[in-house]
């Protein structure tokens, strides 16, 4: 069955204001990466200038890469898709830039803050109380407006994109929450061990009941317009979803495998990360074979040549984690740079690559006009390719490095050495790809405001 949709054209303003924060804040977001990288290659080069410090780099760069420049980007493609799929107006576009107009002063608010050395000190939980707020009342904002939509719903069937996108938006109002300890506005945490906890089933939940949702939604959408073909199995896409809900929400306390949480709780947590080859691999069967034969069409639409890749990126970060997770595998790659790898090939290979073909997908629907550069946009793809594969490899390489070292009984500072060269390579591949993200951001204006032209939605 082909999802059926409306085809009225309405401006989509809420598409557009979410497609230009995701453009804006992967600037800023790969800008502020690329100076920490080039932090730890030269230590001494910002060493008096407080609020540009590595410390208060590193988090600005996590929080806007996350919430600045990738959940902006698919949200901007969700916003085009969900009322198309429910035959339906957007319940409120009005309330929807209202939502990014909140999300942007948020933005502004954790950039200020963290500069300032205002800070929570926990792993993706940063953020101070007022800003964590900002998140929580812009998530709310969101539900209200995605399922008021599903409620004036002209389309019965609901589209398994309509899944993923209200699960991801309700859960992670729920889990960041949780994650952040809204309830205690001064520490923002519990104590000891309770804490870690807590702390780790929000940070892995970030990325399995907010990114992952979000970018399947986007998936389960491009890929099949794109090659014009029905979805390969709407039984299968449902097999991912409620076991994607159910197995990863147990996953965050394999990191915290070498401290001491209960015993049962760690079982759970290396279990289920093993078994989260059922959701993906249901996802990604669903995806390939609706794409088998297929892949001329893929390649000649950007945006779905973004997206595509995306999956493939999803494969081997989702294999990779599930392995991270054991332990024998743990005592090597924990507290190094291999994480690091792990998350880049996560959150830009995967995520950010759909999040950017969601937006190019949509980009000449929601202006009425051609994309202003195919040139610039295939350069950008592989910009960001060459980025994610180049920080894999020599990310893994430094975290192999260490990890070893360290298992050995060597300590920090005598392996720093051997690592210099590797983080000099490192910015470079920085550099590319904040040149991709300036790149993106001149596309997607130029599309929205300056080109002329008329393309059939």
């Amino acid at each position: 069955m082909n999802p059926t949709e409306q085809t009225q054209h309405t401006g989509y303003p809420t598409s557009k204001a979410f497609c230009l924060t995701s453009l804006f804040w992967m600037m800023i977001a790969t800008f502020m990466g690329l100076l920490g990288a080039t932090e730890l290659m030269a230590p001494d080069l910002l060493e008096n200038v407080g609020w540009l410090v590595f410390g208060r780099v590193r988090p600005i760069h996590i929080n806007l890469v996350l919430f600045g420049f990738v959940t902006p980007g698919l949200l901007a493609a969700a916003f085009y898709y969900i009322p198309r799929l429910l035959r339906t107006q957007l319940f409120s576009e009005g309330l929807g830039v209202v939502t990014v107009i909140i999300w942007n002063i948020t933005l502004v608010g954790a950039v200020v803050s963290l500069m300032a050395g205002y800070t929570q000190g926990r792993e993706y939980a940063e953020l101070i109380w007022p800003v964590d707020m900002g998140v929580v009342v812009v998530f709310v904002l969101c539900f209200i407006n995605m399922i008021m939509t599903v409620k004036n719903r002209g389309e019965q069937v609901l589209y398994v994109s309509v899944w993923y996108v209200c699960a991801g938006i309700v859960l992670t109002a729920t889990t960041f929450s949780l994650g952040n300890v809204i309830w205690r506005p001064d520490t923002g945490a519990l104590v000891g061990i309770p804490d870690a906890i807590l702390l780790w089933f929000y940070g892995h939940n970030v990325f399995g009941l907010l990114l992952t949702p979000l970018s399947a939604g986007v998936a389960y959408y491009v890929i099949p317009r794109a090659v014009r073909v029905p979805l390969y199995s709407h039984t299968l896409s449902l097999l991912g979803f409620w076991s994607l809900i159910v197995v990863y929400t147990h996953i965050g306390t394999h990191h915290l495998l070498q401290v001491p949480v209960p015993t049962w709780l760690k079982v759970i947590s290396i279990v289920d990360s093993v078994a989260m080859v059922i959701p993906v691999m249901a996802f990604l069967i669903n995806i390939w074979y609706t794409a088998k034969g297929k892949l001329g069409a893929i390649h000649a639409d950007i945006g779905a040549k973004f997206v595509f890749t995306g999956t493939i990126m999803y494969f081997f970060v989702s294999i990779q984690g599930s392995m991270m997770a054991l332990p024998v595998v743990q005592r090597i790659t924990h507290f190094n740079n291999w994480v690091v790898a792990h998350a880049h090939v996560g959150v830009l290979g995967f995520a950010g690559m759909i999040a950017l073909g969601g937006m190019y997908y949509i980009l000449p629907k929601i202006t009425g006009r051609p994309l202003y550069s195919r040139l610039l946009a295939d350069l950008q793809y592989w910009l960001v390719l060459i980025g994610v594969v180049g920080f894999t490899i020599v990310l893994t390489i430094v975290g192999l490095i260490q990890g070893n070292a360290w298992y050995n009984g060597e300590v920090v500072y005598r392996v720093l050495p051997q690592l210099q060269y590797y983080y000099v390579t490192r910015a470079m591949i920085g550099l590319v790809i904040f040149v991709a993200a300036v790149l993106g951001f001149y596309n997607g204006i130029r599309t929205m405001f300056s080109n002329r032209g008329t393309i059939a939605s």
